[in-house]
């Protein structure tokens, strides 16, 4: 077993208040802790574990990363599920060293995951799983951490499979409006809950273009709102079939957008690009307001 150091939780108060505000993204840097990720898996693990991972993460907060998303199961479609002790060892560790200097989310659809991830610093649990697990909103409300609640379909082995919608739109809304009613059914604060219309999940490469223009609509669930964009395969699509490390354009397209829909969090691999993208999208901004032309 996976020895799991205790690390007294940070206020999240702060954090909170910061994912209320509509005037600047938080931008979260993802830590991939896995040989096998989409974009750059086996960067930061085996090799060098943990000292790798925490190094490059480190090197997001160098570049302007409000929050590191530290994960160790690939998401991406038709990756293999990974065994909850497998995935302790490769999270544990980085979140340990990590949590005093940073604020850390941990990406898993796992409650015992999540549980020692929360015990060694975590603040976030990123589940993308759509809620699937009652024990992980549980643990979440009585753990009082923040929780993404993300749209998807399936697992990743089959999700592809389930892409078929008569208004993508209306149905993640509705998706996401049945499942921040059961996060707080489960005891979760509303402020707590954030919602992610889940780029890539589930979806086409037509979904994702139509959810990415129709973001601004998911404020209306009354929470935060999270967007996992970055490199994702609809970007390659577009852009030429570009490989996941030739997407930057793209991704920062989407940031942008993202910004003036008032999207809280932007999930990010490239992230002094997005901070400076999203510099320069908010000054415009504000420009405008003060211009009267907004």
């Amino acid at each position: 077993m996976v020895e799991i150091p205790r690390v007294t939780q940070p206020q999240a108060e702060p954090l909170v208040g910061r994912l209320h505000s509509t005037e600047v993204p938080l931008v979260m840097g993802v830590v991939n802790v896995t040989p096998d990720s989409f974009s750059d898996g086996g960067q930061v693990y085996p090799d060098g574990h943990p000292r790798r991972a925490v190094e490059h993460a480190r090197g997001l907060l160098e570049q302007g990363a409000d929050i590191l998303d530290i994960g160790g199961e690939s998401t991406r479609p038709g990756a293999a599920s990974v065994a909850p002790d497998e995935e302790l060892r490769r999270v544990v560790p980085v979140i340990a060293e990590l949590a005093a200097e940073a604020v850390v989310s941990v990406d898993t659809v796992k409650v015992e995951v999540a549980r020692a991830a929360l015990d060694a610093g975590a603040q976030i649990i990123n589940d993308v799983s759509g809620a699937a697990d009652p024990a992980l909103l549980e643990l979440a409300a009585a753990r009082d951490a923040v929780y993404v609640l993300m749209h998807t379909r399936g697992t990743p082995q089959q999700m592809q499979s389930l892409a078929a919608y008569d208004d993508v739109v209306a149905e993640v809304y509705e998706f996401l409006a049945d499942g921040v009613a059961r996060c707080v059914a489960a005891g979760i604060s509303a402020e707590r809950i954030v919602v992610d219309p889940g780029i890539g999940f589930a979806k086409t490469v037509e979904h994702n273009l139509q959810l990415m223009a129709a973001l601004g609509q998911f404020r209306g669930l009354g929470c935060p709102v999270l967007l996992g964009a970055s490199r994702k395969s609809f970007l390659g699509a577009v852009l030429d079939d570009a490989p996941a490390t030739d997407r930057l354009e793209g991704s920062l397209a989407c940031a942008a957008l993202a910004t003036l829909a008032d999207v809280a969090v932007l999930r990010v691999h490239d992230v002094a690009a997005t901070v400076r993208t999203v510099r320069t999208v908010t000054a415009i901004r504000k420009a405008s307001i003060q211009t009267g032309e907004a």
